[in-house]
């Protein structure tokens, strides 16, 4: 049925392809089956009307034939073979499409969708509120930004995001503005040099509780001058030398009031508390904030490389109040991300000398989930230096300053674009070559967008947003009329290029049951290192370093699904399930144990995807059995760089309930008591790398179907992924 010729087609965006007969017999099928039952007599007579089709257009044309001529043929076609009904479906189809085309620029419309609630609108990122005002305001704004940022793409790439074959991300705030997605602030440096904030001079802290509380100052504002998450990479050992100015002056006081002998003693305890409460207050600090972008800022923090007492200290600090929980009812904090890293020698053995703070951290996961674990050797080997992510997964790979010194802090990313993988697999109708030249064609256009938002970040002034630029957040501080590209070029800053669905191109190609198959996990290495491959040869070209980046996809699992199924309707394993599957994760619906699991997903960032890269595992209740978890973090050390622990903790404050609250229509429900009440049931899911309240801000549709999916195929003695 496919044919294809050195015909070329001229796209609206006006790119020129290759013509392919398929294509048109495909939006026929489409047609035809909004207005009648297929059958053998039905599917001849489209395959003569798409015969007619083609010997018309090549009577015509023999070089280029624009698509809006295609598509008067088939019409013309259509209606000499005195097909009706199905004429006027495929030119109500068509309409359709321009009409959809049409909308995603009108920001009346979106606006509309807006005040009428629309679930894809209100409910796309599952930490903000769109209840509140500040939330409400930004919604709004980020539907104008849209509108105005899909004019201003390239035309392409524009379509190419509208119809589905890649996903521009943060669309409501780039290309619109010029600013940057997450970063790994620099807090050693605004510290030690002291920053600017509004119109105050802010000097060194002098005290922990002092720099603790410049922090929550500098997360607020970083949060609202970028998109995306911020990190503390080794807080402890950040803090550690502001704590030591809370030790060194209880120990002068303990000189006039406090015995000899005893006086070292007394400063210890003093600052220990003094700690607790610094960190404490950091905790609610973060919890209660709220930035432009009317959400809590998404924060995280890495720590467990700090080896003096008072490093120590604020490492089991940070895991008590996170165990304690926040107010009279001890709820999960959803924020900060906790990261602790896990060190051979250090606090990985039960010989090493910090043992006692992994036990501690062991307890945490099995109560709040966090914190998720580095394997220090590992993310070495995988991202050429040792760092915690910007964000919930987003790497920055090894690099040296002009004095040779390997800096991470004060770097950032520019933005990703993910590509719709499945997709290109159903397209190519299980025909790998087709598949290959489709993939290269969409990498293509991926890289289009990437260069594009290279060029518009650029675009920004120190002024635009001094904490990031001139205040230190950033590294390097900036006098206001540079560039801001000296902080960006020669691959300090990175650029991502994401990939969804690889469970789902192996089903095409292989069947559903696919992971045990040597040869299918080689061929999604292979799409992996294609595009390791092409990210290369674009850092070498352009002087940014293009990374692979694995998706977390909070709303993108529905949306690409969506488009497909509209598409190419239910196909078994791929789009009837509601959601592709996030990245390389193994399928949700499977029931791997947890060294299986790590076994099999460990090969994806190694093979390329070390921009951007998290593995979990899901258990049941964990809170009394902390070695079965240990037993996996062990194991995991050598193999996994980055590790999430999945444990129920959903509580229930009418009747005591702990465990896993099963998602229903009314939302999340105490399988006990039927509570479903947000006031009185504390219900934390993952959400894309971060945890999330889904009971007070329902999530979207992706991410409810994966949780029901795990719960459904949940027996308690298994571990599943939920694909986030």
């Amino acid at each position: 049925m496919s044919q294809t010729t050195e015909l070329y087609v001229i796209k609206r965006d006006g790119r020129r392809v290759n013509f392919d007969s398929a294509k048109i017999h495909q939006a026929l099928v489409k047609a035809a089956l909004s207005v009648i039952e297929m059958s053998p007599l039905v599917e001849r007579q489209l395959e003569d009307v798409t015969d007619q089709v083609v010997m018309e257009i090549f009577n015509r044309f023999n070089k280029d034939i624009k698509i809006y001529e295609i598509q008067a043929i088939v019409e013309h076609e259509l209606l000499e073979s005195k097909v009706y009904a199905l004429a006027d479906a495929y030119i109500t189809y068509r309409k359709q499409r321009d009409f959809e085309r049409a909308q995603a620029t009108d920001i009346n419309f979106s606006i509309t969708k807006l005040i009428q609630k629309d679930q894809t609108v209100v409910n796309e990122n599952a930490n903000k509120d769109s209840e509140v005002f500040n939330t409400q305001r930004d919604l709004t704004a980020g539907i104008v930004g849209k509108s105005i940022g899909l004019k201003m793409l390239p035309a392409h790439v524009s379509n190419a995001h509208q119809k589905g074959d890649i996903h521009y991300h943060d669309l409501d705030y780039s290309p619109y503005t010029p600013m940057t997605n997450c970063c790994l602030i620099d807090f050693k440096g605004m510290l030690r040099d002291g920053f600017k904030i509004g119109n105050a001079d802010v000097e060194s802290p002098k005290s922990i509780q002092t720099a603790t509380a410049q922090i929550s100052q500098i997360i607020a504002n970083v949060a609202s001058s970028q998109y995306g998450g911020c990190s503390a990479d080794r807080i402890d050992e950040i803090l550690a030398p502001y704590a030591e100015k809370n030790f060194q002056k209880h120990l002068k006081e303990a000189e006039n009031w406090v015995q000899e002998g005893k006086q070292e003693d007394y400063a210890r305890q003093k600052t220990i508390k003094d700690i607790y409460d610094a960190m404490q207050s950091l905790e609610y600090e973060i919890n209660t904030l709220f930035t432009s972008n009317g959400q809590t800022p998404f924060t995280s923090l890495g720590f467990g490389l700090g080896e003096s007492w008072l490093a120590r200290e604020i490492q089991k600090a940070i895991l008590e109040i996170r165990i304690k929980g926040l107010g009279a009812e001890h709820r999960t904090a959803i924020f900060p991300k906790l990261i602790f890293t896990l060190k051979r020698g250090l606090n990985l053995e039960e010989t090493s000398p910090n043992y006692d703070i992994k036990q501690l951290a062991l307890q945490c996961a099995t109560k709040r989930m966090y914190p998720d674990i580095l394997s220090y050797d590992k993310i070495i080997g995988l991202t050429g230096s040792f760092k915690v992510p910007m964000g919930c997964r987003s790497f920055l790979q090894g690099w040296k300053n002009e004095e040779g010194k390997d800096v991470s802090s004060g770097r950032m990313n520019l933005g990703v674009v993910t590509l719709n993988l499945p997709r290109i697999a159903m397209e190519s109708g299980g025909n790998q070559d087709k598949f290959w030249q489709l993939f290269a064609e969409r990498m293509e256009i991926l890289h289009d967008a990437l260069v594009y938002r290279i060029e518009r970040v650029k675009e920004a002034t120190p002024s635009n947003a001094p904490i990031l630029y001139q205040y230190g957040a950033f590294g390097n501080r900036l006098e206001k009329t540079a560039s801001v590209d000296e902080l960006f070029k020669d691959r300090r800053a990175t650029i991502s290029l994401g990939y969804i669905g690889l469970y789902e191109v192996a089903t095409v190609f292989y069947g559903g049951d696919w992971e045990g198959n040597p040869e299918a996990k080689a061929l999604t290495l292979t799409i992996i290192s294609k595009m390791k491959e092409l990210a290369e040869e674009w850092s070498n070209r352009y002087g940014y370093h293009f990374s692979v980046y694995s998706t977390p996809s909070e709303s993108l699992t529905d949306r690409f699904c969506r488009l497909d199924m509209d598409k190419f309707g239910s196909v078994k394993d791929i789009t009837d399930k509601g959601y592709y599957t996030n990245s390389y994760h193994y399928d949700v619906r499977k029931n791997p144990t947890p060294f299986e699991k790590l076994d099999f997903e460990k090969d994806y960032p190694a093979a390329g995807a070390s921009g951007g890269f998290i593995h979990y595992c899901e258990y049941p209740v964990l809170q009394q059995n902390p070695k079965a978890l240990e037993a996996v973090w062990d194991y995991a050390y050598d193999r996994v760089g980055y590790l999430g622990t999945n444990t129920p903790i959903d509580r229930c404050y009418q009747c005591s309930f702990e465990g896993d609250f099963a998602p229903t229509s009314r939302g999340f429900t105490c399988p006990n008591c039927k509570n479903h009440d947000p006031k009185t049931v504390d219900v934390v899911k993952r959400t894309c790398g971060y945890l999330g309240n889904p009971q007070a801000r329902p999530m979207v549709r992706g991410r409810h179907k994966e949780i029901s999916a795990r719960v459904k195929h949940m027996n308690g003695s298994t571990v599943k992924e939920p694909g986030y």
